[in-house]
């Protein structure tokens, strides 16, 4: 597997990046490879005053590549201009990346409102798995806030096809993965539906699957808005990652916040993992 990591040369991709147990879990699901990915805005040159930006870029790098090479990874690195998000998506199309990786402080629910974060434009348009590593906010030292990537992931399903593709994620995942929380809300509209199966027994059956892999499994049928129960679950079982699927969306409507897995991006105290529906050819 190809891991792509986008880095912006701050202290929180640098522990996003070096974290060793960070990097253990990547290998526990099968990386092999990683890419490291720094984008130069636009408006940034190196002939700036004060601003020595290739020697300080070059530095980090070099870096970042010994701590990823020690841990067992081939790594290659990729300097690129322009905006961060589309040029992360580009090169993990173009190096056929299993997931991207990229650090976020978080935001405070003021800053949630406004668009702007490459963490949350990769959100709306990745056409890879997205993992969110959640860094502390407001130290000058930051730390991963939960290095276990993997270790106990919350899955959020409202059993579309989008939600089973997530759930696939799990055919490695699992490899690094002890306990799972499997959480279907149903919202005021899903009310007088009639179904073959209930919500129960569909949850059951993927926690059968999970379980013959070894996995400890609960699941929870909740009542309400979908990513306030989501995020109301986190807080109880304080998950490594949450694992979700993002619905695709047309050009325009990635303009538009609102969705669900978004919600989730912009608000969840831990890592996301977002598993977005196939490139459309």
């Amino acid at each position: 597997m190809r891991a792509l990591c986008a880095t912006d040369l701050s202290a929180a991709s640098e522990a996003a990046i070096e974290n060793e147990t960070c990097l253990e879990c990547l290998g526990r699901i099968g990386v092999e490879t990683i890419h490291l990915v720094t984008v130069v805005p636009a408006n940034v040159h190196s002939g700036m005053p004060g601003v020595n930006f290739e020697g300080r870029r070059q530095q980090a790098l070099d870096q970042y590549r010994t701590v990823i090479e020690s841990a067992g990874f081939d790594v290659e690195a990729h300097v690129v201009r322009g905006t961060p998000y589309r040029r992360i998506n580009g090169i993990a199309e173009t190096i056929h990346a299993d997931l991207v990786v990229v650090g976020s402080r978080g935001q405070s629910p003021l800053e949630n409102r406004v668009i702007g974060s490459t963490a949350r434009n990769l959100a709306r348009t990745t056409v890879v798995p997205l993992l969110v590593n959640r860094i502390e906010r407001a130290t000058d030292e930051p730390e991963v806030l939960r290095e276990h990537l993997f270790q106990r992931v919350l899955f959020a399903t409202d059993f579309s096809e989008h939600a089973d593709r997530a759930f696939t994620a799990f055919s490695y995942l699992h490899h690094a993965t002890e306990e799972a929380t499997l959480v279907h809300v149903r919202s005021p509209k899903d009310e007088g539906l009639d179904v073959d199966i209930s919500p129960q027994e569909q949850l059951a059956e993927h926690a059968n699957t999970l379980e013959s892999w070894g996995i400890k499994t609960r699941i929870e049928v909740l009542q309400g808005d979908p990513a306030d129960e989501i995020l109301a679950v986190e807080a109880d079982v304080q998950p490594s990652t949450i694992l979700v699927g993002s619905k695709g969306r047309s050009r325009i409507r990635r303009l538009l916040l609102g969705s669900v897995s978004e919600e989730i991006v912009a608000r969840a105290t831990g890592n996301v993992f977002l598993v977005p529906p196939p490139r459309a050819v």
